[in-house]
């Protein structure tokens, strides 16, 4: 789920989890082994996910050594990273950024992008927006702990896919859940084939 939602293959969170000198890219906040990710840190991967289209690994690592030297030690999902011609630089709020690897500490201008949106990491594979993956599928931090749950309840959007797959009718769900609606079922199980195809991919990617 962390792979599909943040844009990162699987094997990418493994390479991002190991210490190569720098420190890893980023650790599970919840778990190690097995790696369990936060909404935090799905945030933070999806950045990570952005910022591989237009540098490599190295320099990710090094803008995250140097923001560490620079005294920012905060949880990697509370800050705004942006490649910017083959460097990566820091977003403040004013919209100027300090630069992390090509001119560490230089003040540059900088547009934050929004790494909420649907992005495309690589060819074929389009990531869908991280808070509204579709439109009856949300994820919220604050509701089941940032798991995709069926929009308007707390209801985890795999439990109503796995009863469409059993062969529940998508209609016959609100004897179940009663806040979930036929179309919130196809949904649920249209995303729930979208994991199950990204990871496989992400695998032998």
């Amino acid at each position: 789920m962390a792979a599909a939602l943040s844009g990162a293959t699987t094997g990418q969170l493994r390479t991002w989890r190991q210490d190569r000198g720098q420190g890893p890219v980023l650790r599970p906040e919840l778990s190690s082994r097995p790696a369990l990710y936060s909404f935090r840190d799905v945030l933070a991967l999806r950045t990570f996910a952005h910022l591989r289209q237009d540098v490599s690994l190295q320099k990710i690592r090094k803008a995250l050594a140097n923001l560490k030297k620079i005294g920012e030690v905060e949880h990697l999902s509370g800050y705004s990273l942006v490649a910017d011609h083959g460097s990566i630089v820091l977003v403040g709020d004013d919209d100027h950024g300090t630069d992390l690897v090509a001119r560490p500490g230089q003040r540059v201008i900088a547009t934050l992008a929004d790494i909420l949106l649907e992005f495309a990491p690589r060819p074929g594979v389009v990531v869908p927006h991280l808070l509204q993956p579709k439109p009856h599928v949300s994820v919220d931090p604050r509701t089941q702990g940032g798991a995709p749950v069926i929009t308007g309840t707390r209801v985890p959007f795999d439990v109503v896919a796995e009863l469409v797959e059993d062969g529940v009718r998508p209609e016959d769900i609100a004897a179940y859940y009663p806040g979930v609606s036929a179309d919130a079922a196809r949904e649920a199980a249209s995303f729930a084939l979208y994991v199950d195809s990204y990871t496989s991919g992400a695998r032998s990617a």
